[in-house]
């Protein structure tokens, strides 16, 4: 069995740069780690491994150089090989074009029996690329998985989440896995596996590697959604104090939202 296990690089902080032309964020010299709902991925292909000894993890990321360090990460948790997507013509995809070009290196590595990837990340926070790659290698995929129920060969049965319910559903093979961040306890490697990680070799590929050439279809030529404008808000510690009995303080909260336009009261019967 082959698992490809789609993991991002994601700032540390919320202390980033942002390019105010391109509409992007600037990834280089910027504090980060793997981010937090792909180590839950991972885990989840480990845990599958564990049922099929002879297969094979393989943990695909698309960014600058820096991001060899999820790789690195992953390597310790026990992945068998580590695949960083690299060019500046991948730069600044939206989730469109970032699932499209992660979909274009699976093809380029072969035949994959599992494709799993974390809900959301912290930094885009969509839980869009996961659908998307499905949809672009043209297989099933099950969103929100709570629990791996049963593996064969052929399919997979598992327990998701919808809305505030579970429910049990069953896939055939290949298919894309998208995990929720409370399916798994993500293992902590030991400091030998560290060490050892940081010797294993990571395989680059570029846009050179791919099937698909076409710069339309990557970076920001190849992004659907375009920022417009981007701005940091404004930081300010002032803010009014209102004190009173609760009629008071919620009939003042309501003015607020509606002054706002959080809320609109067509036909209501506030007091004013």
């Amino acid at each position: 069995m082959k698992i490809a296990v789609c993991i991002k690089q994601v700032p540390a902080s919320n202390e980033v740069k942002m390019d105010p032309q391109k509409g992007i964020l600037l990834r280089d010299g910027i504090v980060v780690k793997i981010n937090p709902h792909d180590l839950v991925a991972i885990e989840a292909a480990l845990q599958i491994k564990e049922q099929f000894q002879e297969a094979q993890i393989i943990a695909i990321t698309m960014g600058p150089h820096s991001a060899r360090e999820a790789l690195i990460t992953s390597y310790a948790m026990g992945v068998d090989q580590g695949i960083l997507l690299s060019d500046p013509q991948f730069a600044g995809a939206d989730v469109f074009a970032t699932s499209y070009t992660l979909a274009q290196a699976i093809i380029a590595l072969g035949q994959f029996d599992l494709v799993i990837c974390g809900k959301k990340t912290t930094d885009g926070d969509t839980g869009q690329v996961g659908p998307s790659l499905a949809e672009h290698l043209k297989i099933p995929h099950i969103y929100g998985i709570l629990s791996i129920e049963q593996i064969s060969e052929q399919e997979i049965v598992v327990t998701k989440s919808i809305e505030h319910r579970k429910l049990t559903a069953k896939i055939s093979l290949p298919c894309v896995l998208v995990v929720s961040k409370e399916a798994f306890q993500p293992r902590l490697p030991s400091l030998k596996l560290k060490l050892a990680a940081k010797k294993k070799q990571i395989k680059t590929l570029t846009l050179a590697d791919l099937n698909d050439q076409d710069l339309k279809h990557f970076g920001l030529e190849g992004s659907p959604t375009q920022v417009e404008q981007i701005f940091l808000p404004e930081k300010t510690k002032k803010q009014p104090i209102i004190s009173g009995d609760a009629e008071y303080l919620s009939d003042c909260i309501i003015k607020k939202l509606v002054t706002d336009k959080f809320i609109s009261l067509k036909n209501n019967n506030h007091k004013e």
